[in-house]
């Protein structure tokens, strides 16, 4: 319930904790899951303290039980032990601590543990977290590699050495985390997320070399299944050796089976590249050599062609036969232009020889009226009319006389 509080009418620290604790006692007893990091059995003491941490979180608890509750354990639990103990929560109301009181303790087995994996695994690929779909290429070259590894470990050596022997001019950015224990989860998912936000960074390898099942378990953890997934930059995950097979390495955009393989594939190897190069470069002349003796022997078979070796030949074997034609046709046009001319002077001797004018010279007069009628019929005239009488060589008046 909701306490009624004020400036004024504040509840003392005592009542507070006392009400915390009849809280926590109305829990009661319940089943915790954690990872033992510290243990304390002090000798001839009749409490065992322990220190119970979740893998996935940065929260832990104390933990505190009797010792034949913990001898019946003792042989197969330790320090790093994954356990579940039936505990109910205590409230220490002088120093305002919260603990718990286990009655029962159970390691977790290396079997039941991969029953949960496998659970999970089916989870998050019902999810589509694994699907290849979602998987990022990796570049060709990257400019900045961000590698996740354990401090002066095998595999940040392995990985820094061969990528380097592969292409000297590559450079990493490199985040040193613990890689198993409690602290791994969260520290290697901050890793992760600052070297994905980092500009720059082209791909992200997380490395680890080989270890128990136990060892490698934080790399199946959800957090960081989920944190990967959420990556813009592609991951490359290289844990263990070829058999491990942690849930990272199926929401990685590439699995590489160890340390130095991952090398291999995130970089090229500069020896085989230039092979590579000089490969495509022959390549590349003998295409352009053969390209262009192929335009030579077809511009030398098109420059052997009659046409074109002597492109005057045609023109000057039909000089000839040009001059003939135009002689032939000046022979043609001038028997038909002195023809024509033959025939006009006869039809001009013709017309002359018909025409009124040349009757006229002959003796002959016309006669007209004085409506310049022409006169054919003596009956046309009456005696005493005016008449013009028209000769050769010019006209007069004459008179008809009855």
């Amino acid at each position: 319930m909701a306490l009624n509080t004020s400036a004024d009418a504040p509840l003392p620290v005592g009542e507070v904790s006392r009400l915390i604790g009849g809280w926590i006692d109305r829990l009661g007893a319940v089943w915790v899951e954690g990872q033992i990091t510290q243990l304390s059995r002090r000798p001839g003491a009749g409490v065992v303290f322990l220190t119970l941490r979740d893998p996935s979180y940065d929260i832990s608890v104390s933990v505190t039980c009797y010792r034949q509750v913990f001898d019946a354990v003792s042989d197969v639990v330790s320090e790093g032990a994954r356990v579940v103990v039936l505990a109910k929560p205590e409230w220490y109301a002088p120093r305002g601590q919260l603990s718990l009181r286990a009655t029962e303790i159970k390691p977790v087995g290396v079997g039941e543990l991969l029953a949960r994996l496998e659970q999970l695994k089916k989870s998050l690929a019902a999810e589509g977290l694994f699907a290849a779909e979602r998987k990022k290429p990796l570049p060709f070259l990257p400019r900045l590699i961000g590698l996740v590894c354990g401090r002066a470990s095998a595999a940040e050596r392995d990985v820094l050495e061969n990528a380097r022997h592969r292409w000297p001019a590559v450079r990493f950015e490199v985040r040193n985390v613990p890689v198993q224990g409690v602290h791994a989860v969260p520290q290697v998912v901050q890793a992760v997320k600052e070297l994905d936000a980092l500009d720059g960074v082209d791909v992200i390898v997380v490395a680890r070399g080989g270890g128990s099942v136990e060892d490698l378990l934080p790399f199946s953890d959800e957090q960081l299944v989920r944190a990967v997934a959420a990556c813009r930059t592609p991951v490359v995950s290289a844990i263990g050796h070829e058999p491990d097979s942690p849930l990272l390495d199926l929401v990685a955009d590439l699995r590489a089976s160890t340390p130095t393989d991952a090398a291999k594939k995130v970089v090229p190897d500069v020896g085989e590249e230039y092979e590579r190069v000089r490969l495509l470069r022959d390549r590349a002349r003998r295409s352009v050599r053969s390209f262009v003796e192929r335009e030579e022997r077809g511009l030398a078979q098109a420059l052997a062609r009659p046409s074109i070796e002597d492109p005057h030949r045609m023109v000057d074997g039909r000089a000839e036969q040009v001059e003939s034609l135009l002689d032939r046709g000046r022979r043609t046009l001038g028997h038909l232009l002195d023809r024509a001319d033959s025939e006009l002077t006869h039809t001009h001797a013709r017309v002359v020889a018909l025409s009124p004018a040349a009757t006229l010279r002959r003796g002959y007069a016309v006669l007209q009226r004085a409506d310049g009628q022409v006169v054919r019929d003596p009956d046309e005239v009456t005696a005493g009319e005016a008449l013009r009488a028209r000769v050769a060589e010019g006209e007069f008046s004459v008179r008809v006389d009855a």
